[in-house]
């Protein structure tokens, strides 16, 4: 028993370290992570007292959690077993990916990754570029129930309404986002699944995976997690607000119990003086698909030229961008269908459309040359329009001839595109 035994010193090292891994795991582990866990609950606990609408318990819950939760839901067990079915496979491959779609949209919201890192490079990030506004605040969302889940309704102007929403909504509430598969890049991905945002298959017809995706908005929503969705389906190719797609505002209404916790949306209108992708979606809809010639990785060139001009003092920020926040719509008051109800909610986000210079110089402008005295007679806002003359010169988009102001050659197009967003609000075709 007392005898010695001789082994090799790296056989020493190894047992050395899986003893230390063995003990940690036990012993060590468990309580570091109590402790930090501890940590973040009295951080929630601080945070959700001064949020309107606090962050709720399943936003919190381990993502591998929700993962099982979610793949052993009751109604996806039947989808796995229609669709094993339908496709002659076996009831364990079609779980297995249902698994996977889980594992795809589910989030792991970081308290920490939301409002310590994702606020403040909002608010840097808009702060660079833009002159942020708040256009309207209607006071209904001071009275907004705590226990509701509100769901914000957005139109889809640029990738920097995820910025500008998440910025100007961080004293009320933590947003769980609907992002597409441009999210869905890596290390964007990781970043995006932190702050509670969960990835959708725009055009997928899996019926298997659509019925995953709905059991998890379902359990979202029971829950009362905030939620925002664009319901266009995509970024306005035309500058205007486009018709919705009912798939998630479905899923978020039907089966949700009313009696338990209202549903309340928020209209969210959003507009700006300058959109950074505007070439490429006038590209894209004149083409007539959806297909941006811009990756991921140039639009990250962009904002590092941009940020490097600023560095040397020779950035000239885009002028304003503006959110507007529209009057609560309560399920529970709501008489009519899920289609009329979508229709709703976007006529009311057109209404809720800023007036900015460069939309209200675009839209002056399109009728025809003018002196600033006359283009701002025409949209009944002179400062808002010599404001708006002065960025679109900035750019050479526009040229002053003889004291009156033109379009430069070959820009109409652009021009068309800013002037469509408050054309629309103003019942103007162009």
């Amino acid at each position: 028993m007392m005898r010695s035994v001789e082994m090799p010193f790296w056989v020493l090292v190894l047992l050395v370290g899986f003893a230390a891994v063995t003990f940690a795991s036990h012993f060590l582990f468990p309580s570091v992570r109590w402790f930090f866990r501890r940590r973040a609950e009295r951080v929630v606990a601080r945070l959700n007292e001064r949020l309107q609408t606090p962050i709720q318990p399943f936003k919190l819950a381990r993502r591998y959690d929700m993962v099982q939760r979610l793949k052993y839901d009751s109604e996806v067990l039947k989808a796995v077993a229609e669709h094993a079915a339908a496709e002659g496979v076996p009831e364990a491959v079609a779980h297995q990916r249902a698994e996977r779609y889980a594992r795809e949209i589910v989030p792991s919201f970081s308290t920490f990754t939301y409002f310590g890192l994702a606020v403040r490079f909002a608010r840097w990030l808009a702060g660079l570029f833009y002159d942020v506004r708040v256009g309207r605040l209607d006071p209904g969302l001071a009275q907004l129930d705590r226990e509701a889940t509100v769901v914000f309704v957005m139109n889809h102007r640029s990738n920097m309404d995820y910025v500008l929403v998440t910025l100007l909504a961080a004293e009320r509430t933590a947003l769980s986002y609907a992002v597409g598969e441009w999210a869905r890049v890596w290390p964007l991905s990781k970043l995006i699944k932190a702050m509670g945002a969960y990835f959708i298959r725009r055009k997928s017809r899996d019926a298997l995976y659509r019925k995953v995706l709905a059991r998890y908005i379902r359990m979202a929503t029971d829950a009362g997690v905030t939620q925002a969705v664009f319901p266009e389906g995509g970024l306005s190719l035309n500058g205007r607000v486009g018709t919705p797609k009912l798939g998630i505002l479905k899923y978020v209404i039907e089966g949700h119990d009313l009696l338990r916790r209202d549903v309340v949306f928020v209209p969210v209108a959003l507009n700006y003086d300058r959109v950074m992708e505007d070439r490429v979606l006038l590209a894209a809809g004149q083409a007539g698909e959806r297909k941006f010639r811009a990756s991921v990785w140039a639009v990250f060139g962009f904002v590092l030229r941009m940020a490097v001009q600023k560095t040397f003092g020779r950035f000239i920020k885009f002028g304003r961008a503006a959110v507007s926040f529209g009057a609560p719509v309560s399920l529970r008051d709501w008489p009519g269908t899920v289609e009329e109800l979508g229709e709703d909610l976007m006529a009311r986000v057109v209404e809720e459309v800023p007036m900015l210079p460069v939309p209200l110089a675009a839209l002056a402008l399109i009728e025809g040359p003018g002196t600033r005295a006359e283009l701002g007679a025409r949209v009944g806002e002179p400062e808002k329009v010599s404001e708006g003359l002065q960025r679109l010169s900035e750019r050479g988009l526009v040229r002053e001839n003889g004291g009156r102001w033109e379009i430069a050659d070959g820009e109409s197009d652009l021009l068309s595109f800013y002037a469509a967003s408050v054309a629309q609000v103003r019942g103007i075709s162009i």
